[in-house]
């Protein structure tokens, strides 16, 4: 199976970004059914981002009332010769500045009150399908909140993010990649129908089959094609819990063989495969438990050296199992045959079972941790790189045992592996 490695030194999904000019004095006259605020708190909201390496302060924020004010504020800057920019801001959960805007205006998509952002009358949430087994979300919906919504009906997304605080516009525009990605594609794969306002300021419907051009710019476009108001995710039925388990590995080659094997059995039946399929990898003793790694008990702690780590590195292969109380009488069965075909180190197998949505927040739970600790608010630097299979193990050689091997990290470092046809 051709795959491919995605290689991320952080959770992170860049939020759009389009660069549009518009005069100031129109902003007046653009007659927003939201608020168009100046207000110093606002400002200082939408000039920060989750990275908090770059400062870019806006002229002023838009929190839009409907999707028709965006159209008309992109079409106001389009239609300007003023020199001027405007941003879509989800979560703000950006790195370096892709949500801002100096002097410019900046969209806020997520919070304030809902009433018809989507443009398809008095929408107050997201909207289920059950039937048709899709939900309509406003771009600018947080994912737990689009969860929250589903599981209402039993239902859930197909596709996540590690992290779900955020907004659905943000990672579609990114890509969206987790641990099912191997499975189910990543979330730009589960999308059937866009609403997007263009550079122009024409509100646009898309999909495969209608303006198929713009849908596929748009999903994984970085925000370079439009802004994403409204979003049909696809959605299956919700699991009820889940067996989460995660293995130690000393030897590269073998973590990422049983990785490659692991999300080879993707077309199989769900009972002939995990998940969930990630990995990290510990380049520091501190770091086994630190906060990606608090799944490990405190009462049975793992020493690099009492493992053999080749190099002071270890590998960790995280897998789950999703089950529901109908079907937990053979969860140990399933998970022991599938088990029995890897090469992990036998003596380090972590195993815990927890609901589906505990699962799907668990980074949220550590972010508490780390706010209450006031350990949260600070710079985050991160980079993403996709890695082809052939060259990995030089990855692994030149930066994991070379570069991060001789210096000390506190910043996790996740492995996934990925399918290339999904």
């Amino acid at each position: 199976m051709a795959t491919k490695l995605l290689l991320t030194f952080a959770i992170c999904r860049l939020i759009v970004t389009v660069g549009l000019t518009v005069d100031p004095s129109e902003l007046l006259r653009l007659g927003v059914d939201g608020q168009l605020s100046v207000d110093p708190f606002d400002v200082e909201t939408a000039s920060l981002d989750f990275g908090l390496i770059r400062r870019s302060e806006p002229m002023a924020v838009l929190h839009p009332g409907s999707a028709d004010d965006i159209a008309r504020l992109v079409q106001a800057a389009y239609l300007s010769s003023q020199g001027f920019t405007v941003s879509a801001r989800g979560h703000g959960h950006s790195i370096n500045g892709q949500a801002q805007t100096s002097n410019g205006v900046v969209i806020e998509m997520s919070g304030g009150s809902r009433g018809s952002r989507l443009g398809l009358g008095n929408l107050a949430k997201p909207q289920v399908a059950v039937k048709e087994m899709h939900v309509d979300v406003w771009g600018g919906e947080l994912w737990i909140d689009v969860l929250r919504s589903t599981l209402e009906h039993g239902l859930a997304p197909k596709s996540w993010t590690d992290y779900l605080y955020l907004s659905v516009g943000g990672t579609l525009s990114n890509g969206g990649i987790s641990g099912q990605a191997f499975n189910h594609g990543p979330q730009i794969s589960n999308v059937y129908e866009l609403d997007v306002v263009t550079g122009k300021g024409e509100l646009m419907t898309c999909s495969e089959e209608k303006n198929s051009k713009l849908f596929h710019a748009v999903l994984g476009g970085l925000g370079q094609f439009g802004i994403i108001t409204r979003a049909r995710i696809a959605l299956e039925p919700a699991p009820q819990r889940v067996r989460w388990i995660r293995v130690l590995y000393s030897n590269f080659s073998t973590f990422t063989g049983d990785q490659e094997y692991l999300i080879s059995m993707h077309g199989k039946p769900s009972t002939l495969k995990f998940d969930y399929v990630e990995g990290f990898v510990i380049v520091d003793e501190g770091l086994i438990n630190n906060w990606r790694s608090s799944f490990f008990s405190p009462r049975n702690p793992v020493k690099i050296s009492s493992v053999g780590a080749n190099g002071g590195v270890l590998y960790c292969l995280e897998i789950t199992k999703n089950y529901d109380e109908s079907t937990g009488d053979t969860i140990d069965q399933e998970v022991e045959a599938l088990m029995k075909n890897l090469n992990f180190i036998p003596s380090t197998v972590f195993t815990t079972d927890l609901p589906y949505t505990d699962f799907l927040d668990r980074v949220h739970r550590a972010e508490l941790k780390l706010r209450a600790k006031g350990l949260w608010e600070v710079p985050h630097p991160w980079l993403n790189l996709f890695v082809p299979r052939s060259r990995i193990a030089d990855l692994d050689r030149g930066v994991f045992k070379g570069i991060l091997g001789n210096n000390k990290t506190s910043g996790p470092i996740l492995i996934y592996p990925m399918n290339k046809n999904k």
